[in-house]
């Protein structure tokens, strides 16, 4: 290593609701009865569709410009309430803890760009007792805007000490967020999306499980690399 220069370790960065912690069908069904409370009701599917997007871009995506002017910041807040309600129905997706190990075995930096409550990411982080394995991690307070917006994969990578980084995810709205900060994405089908429409968004890789994916980190030019 020239002298003068210090060597930045490159970093995974992992979202954690539906790629570590089985919890995107829980958050579509808080927003739905959160939505409910106001007397809207739109159909599951669609707010599935949705999930991985912060509750900041989350109401005008669903519901419209009208509902979020009215109603959204309510709505936030009643969604949280009632996820509240349901996070020990959420387990870690089997794998998840080994993926992390064996990317910090590798000799990877680990950071979970998250964009959820500090409450809700200490839970989870107990739940997969990976609180002092990982390196470091984001909450909704460490960002402007959510996913598909960059800025919570921006935020992970700075807390990474800004090197080589790869998203890690399960639906569109993270491979948008990390194409937007310039990184590829890896994902996995655990949080409800298909293969195609995944490949199709532009996941450089697609796996059925965190297990596979652990399994095949050596098909991975950027693991092999690091």
């Amino acid at each position: 290593m020239p002298l003068g220069k210090s060597f930045v370790m490159p970093a995974a960065l992992l979202d954690l609701d539906g790629t570590l912690i089985d919890s995107n069908y829980q958050h579509a069904l808080a927003w739905y009865r959160a939505l409910r409370r106001h007397e809207i009701t739109l159909p599951m599917w669609r707010l599935h569709r949705h999930i991985g997007m912060g509750g900041d871009q989350f109401v005008t995506a669903v519901a419209g410009d009208d509902v979020e002017r009215r109603l959204g910041d309510d709505l936030r807040e009643a969604a949280a309430r009632e996820f509240g309600g349901l996070r020990d129905e959420c387990a870690p997706l089997a794998g998840a803890r080994d993926l992390v190990i064996e990317l910090k075995r590798r000799g990877l930096s680990v950071v979970l760009a998250s964009s959820s409550s500090e409450d809700d990411l200490d839970y989870f982080l107990d739940q997969l007792d990976l609180r002092e394995i990982v390196d470091e991690w984001t909450t909704k307070d460490d960002v402007d805007r959510s996913k598909p917006h960059p800025d919570v994969v921006h935020a992970a990578r700075s807390k990474a000490a800004g090197g080589d980084a790869v998203m890690i995810g399960d639906s569109r709205w993270d491979i948008e967020a990390a194409a937007n900060a310039g990184l590829e994405t890896v994902c996995v089908l655990t949080g409800g999306w298909s293969e195609q429409e995944l490949r199709d968004c532009g996941a450089v890789a697609v796996y059925e499980s965190i297990v596979e994916l652990r399994e095949s980190l050596d098909d991975l030019q950027f693991f092999r690399r690091a």
